[in-house]
């Protein structure tokens, strides 16, 4: 088998049978590759809309489980997947026409342990529109080497669902999703980019990343900058890692400054409105921050880690929330 397609199911009946519908205008053979439907105890009528497609289709498999989150669905499908590469695709998203054969061919020819890809965010509108107006494809398939702490510090590389993976680099060096956290694709991705040895960079959109409608990556509630505090401490570990260079460190370190620094600014600035569960969450995260998570690259990292550290939660929430004010009124 070339590929497994593994996608995670959970309340997306508005969204996935055109999910679905794109796997099959791929151009692909059906006897060389598989479709792994993770059932994540769906209540709504997700399975029900794709019902006819799956019968039309022998290639693909179904695990039903009650609901478990989208890191223990991923696991699974991983784990009985028989294709030599794995693409994960979310439910609620989809794949342009004809946009995994070439990176499959690619991939089938030359082996990597991960292609990365491009990706298009595109709205409901738009995507209704795909059927006149398709996605432009470059006008052949660019590939180049690059190395895995080239993709760390930049912003989408946490961006799971654009990379091809050959499943004997994931299973050889046990990477997997952190289950039941919102935040899984830090840990996850950060650790691919770490281990991987051949890395290969695509000029090519694999993906449409469907915007605009409710989803949890769209919401920075309690609960998420509670998972997001973990996320970091999980990623964090993997600065023990004795195998990495001292540029996959120092790239490391730059990733998690960032992450740390944007979830701060995420507390104070995203959905959580009442400063007690501000302050509750700030106080989590110090909780689940590794004692020995430091930032000294430059002035501000070291200032940043002294306020996190230090200051009362309420103090650091009346800093960030001052700066804010000061760089807006700049701005105008």
């Amino acid at each position: 088998m070339d590929l497994s397609i593994i996608v995670p199911i959970y309340i997306v009946e508005k969204y996935v049978r055109t999910c679905i519908e794109s796997i099959y205008k791929q151009d692909l053979n059906e006897k060389n590759f598989e479709v792994i439907i993770v059932n994540d105890g769906t209540t709504d009528r997700s399975m029900e809309v794709i019902a006819d497609i799956i019968r039309q289709h022998s290639n693909i498999i179904i695990i039903n489980q009650e609901n478990q989150g989208l890191s223990v669905a991923r696991n699974k499908g991983i784990a009985i997947a028989t294709g030599e590469y794995i693409l994960m695709l979310d439910s609620d998203d989809l794949l342009p026409n004809n946009s995994v054969k070439p990176l499959l061919e690619y991939a089938l020819r030359v082996k990597p342990e991960m292609i990365v890809a491009d990706y298009l965010t595109i709205s409901d509108s738009k995507i209704s529109q795909l059927p006149n107006h398709p996605i432009l494809q470059p006008r052949k398939l660019v590939v180049e080497d690059i190395k895995g702490e080239e993709m760390l510090t930049v912003g989408n590389c946490r961006f799971y669902w654009r990379i091809l993976y050959r499943k004997n680099f994931l299973q050889s060096n046990n990477i997997s999703f952190y289950p039941g956290i919102l935040a899984q694709d830090v840990p996850f991705t950060t650790e691919c980019f770490m281990k991987v040895k051949n890395l290969k960079r695509a000029s090519w959109i694999l993906y449409l990343y469907r915007h605009g409608h409710s989803s949890a990556s769209f919401t920075y509630n309690k609960k998420r900058a509670n998972d997001t505090s973990i996320a970091i401490a999980k990623t964090w570990e993997l600065t023990k890692l004795e195998t990495i260079s001292p540029e996959i460190k120092w790239q490391h370190r730059e990733l998690m400054f960032n992450l740390f620094y944007a979830h701060l600014w995420a507390i104070n600035w995203g959905h959580i409105k009442d400063n007690s569960e501000k302050i509750e969450a700030i106080k989590f995260f110090r909780q689940k921050a590794p004692a020995n998570m430091r930032f000294c690259h430059s002035f501000r990292q070291i200032v940043w880690t002294l306020l996190f550290r230090y200051f009362p939660p309420i103090t650091l929430i009346w800093i960030i929330t001052t700066k804010l004010r000061l760089s807006k009124r700049t701005k105008k």
